[in-house]
C-alpha cells in the first residue's frame, strides 16, 4: 500500500524561470529510493524525515486537476527537482502518467527530471503534450561507468540504460538531453569521465547536456554524504580531502572546473550539443508562440 503525506497545493509558480523556463513546479513523491548518496534533498532545509521512503501527496490528482483548472494562462510544469516521478511505485500507481494525461488535458508543457528508465513507458502521453506545448525530457547521468555509479547511485538504472533511454524518447521526437550534474569532485571530475558523458548522449540522440562540475554540500547532506563515500570507497581518504578543501561551504567547485569545462564545450560544440540555458530554452519552446519571448 502506498503511503501518502498532506499537502495543500502540489503545482507552484516558479520563483526563477531561468532554470529551464519553468513556469510552475509539480512534486507528485516525497522522498526517493535511488539512494544518491550526494542528494541536495536530503539536506535539513527540506525538512523531509526518512529520505528513502517514498511516499505520494495526499490526494494529488484531484489537487492537480483543480489546480489545472484554476490557472489562468498555460506554462511548462517542471518536476522531478525533490523527489524522481519515476520512481519504482510510479510503476504500479501511475500517478505522474496521470498527471501527465491532466496536463495535457489542460494545454499546459512539461519539463521532467529522471534517472529512470520507466519513463518511455509515457511516452505516447509525452507526444500529445508535444502537439500544443513544450516538452523537455532531461535525463541525470554523472558518468557512463556503470560500476562507479552503482557505488554513487545503488539503487537508480545504470547509466547504459539512461542513454539508451535518451535514444528512445529522442527517436520518438522529443526534447531530449542530459543533466551532467553532480560532477563529483575526486571521483567524476576527470576530463575522460566528462567526455564520454558528452559523447555518449550525442551518440544516443541527445540534442543538449548541461553540466555543474561540482556539488552542493550542507547542514544533514555533508554528514550522510561523508559516511556513504568512506562505505563506497573505504581507504581512499575522500572525506579528509573533502574537508581539507571545502571546509563547511555550501558549494563544492571541482578543483579542475575551468579545465573540464574548456574540455567539454570544445567537445559539445564538435557533437552538436547545446549547452547553455537560454538555447536550450529556445530549442525546446521554439514554435510555441510568445513562450521564447516571455522567457527572454
Amino acid at each position: 500500500m502506498l503511503e501518502t503525506v498532506p499537502a495543500k497545493t502540489l503545482i507552484h509558480r516558479s520563483k526563477d524561470r531561468s532554470w529551464f523556463g519553468i513556469d510552475y513546479t509539480m512534486n507528485i513523491y516525497r522522498g526517493c529510493c535511488h539512494g544518491c548518496i550526494y542528494c541536495d534533498s536530503r539536506s535539513d532545509c527540506y525538512h523531509i524525515d526518512d529520505f528513502d521512503r517514498v511516499r505520494a501527496k495526499e490526494d494529488a490528482l484531484r489537487k492537480i486537476r483543480d489546480e489545472l483548472q484554476r490557472k489562468v494562462k498555460p506554462g511548462v510544469i517542471g518536476t522531478g527537482a525533490m523527489s524522481d516521478p519515476y520512481n519504482p511505485l510510479e510503476k504500479r500507481y501511475e500517478l505522474t502518467r496521470h498527471a501527465l494525461e491532466l496536463i495535457d488535458a489542460y494545454d499546459f508543457g512539461v519539463a521532467i527530471a529522471t534517472k529512470s528508465d520507466l519513463i518511455t513507458r509515457d511516452i505516447d502521453v509525452l507526444q500529445g503534450i508535444a502537439v500544443h506545448s513544450p516538452v523537455l525530457c532531461k535525463l541525470t547521468i554523472t558518468t557512463t561507468d556503470d560500476r562507479l555509479a552503482a557505488r554513487v547511485e545503488p539503487h537508480a538504472p545504470p547509466p547504459s540504460a539512461r542513454l539508451e533511454t535518451v535514444r528512445k524518447l529522442s527517436a520518438a521526437g522529443l526534447f531530449t538531453g542530459v543533466l551532467l550534474m553532480p560532477v563529483l569532485p575526486f571521483l567524476e571530475d576527470t576530463e575522460e569521465n566528462v567526455l564520454s558523458v558528452a559523447e555518449r548522449a550525442a551518440d544516443a540522440g541527445a540534442r543538449f547536456v548541461y553540466p555543474a562540475f561540482g556539488m552542493t554540500l550542507r547542514q544533514n547532506q555533508r554528514e550522510y554524504y561523508f559516511n556513504r563515500l568512506e562505505e563506497a570507497f573505504p581507504g581512499q581518504g575522500l572525506r579528509e580531502r573533502y574537508q581539507r578543501r571545502y571546509g563547511g561551504a555550501y558549494e563544492c567547485r571541482s578543483p579542475h572546473a575551468g579545465a573540464l569545462w574548456a574540455a567539454f564545450s570544445a567537445a559539445c560544440k564538435a557533437h552538436g550539443l547545446l549547452i547553455s540555458m537560454p538555447d536550450i530554452v529556445r530549442g525546446y519552446t521554439q514554435g510555441y508562440g510568445d513562450r521564447q519571448l516571455r522567457f527572454f
